[in-house]
């Protein structure tokens, strides 16, 4: 009952995907709706709709969208949160995917490891901007936040 079981992005005002930041959505997507935790908390001004979730994810007038339901497509959540806040990390996460991806070419297996290890820790850094942001608006564990925090990069840099 505590957890997204669809999730879907709203992509339509972006640029088609690369083939990478496809394989990338496909990949977090999956992940996502394998293992999450996502509580919508009880507030004084709703009545918190109980789950499992349905997830819309979109970006509108410079804004990350989540627009939330039920399995019933009962209205459970809309919210809209700044990307002002997650603007510098997504920019330095693509910068480290781009060098780890080269290194995957040419370095050796323990440069390759250090990148990933920065890449890693960044992407920490992201999901916990991201569970900063959603405080008191909903409430998700360090996994789901890194797989959603993947799908705001890839509906940030869609194209």
């Amino acid at each position: 009952m505590t957890r997204i079981a669809h999730i879907e992005l709203d992509d339509s005002n972006l640029a088609p995907p690369t083939p990478e930041i496809d394989q990338e959505r496909k990949v977090a997507i999956f992940d996502l709706l394998e293992d999450n935790s996502f509580v919508l908390p009880q507030r004084e001004d709703r009545v918190a709709v109980e789950g499992p979730y349905k997830l819309e994810l979109a970006i509108k007038d410079r804004r990350l969208v989540f627009d939330i339901a039920n399995e019933n497509d009962v209205p459970a959540g809309l919210f809209y949160l700044s990307l002002g806040p997650f603007k510098q990390v997504v920019k330095d996460y693509f910068q480290i995917c781009e060098s780890y991806f080269e290194a995957v070419k040419t370095l050796p297996p323990s440069q390759i490891e250090t990148i990933d290890m920065a890449r890693r820790g960044i992407h920490n850094e992201g999901a916990r901007v991201l569970q900063e942001r959603l405080d008191g608006k909903a409430d998700v564990d360090i996994d789901t936040a890194r797989r959603l925090f993947t799908l705001i990069c890839v509906l940030h840099f869609g194209g």
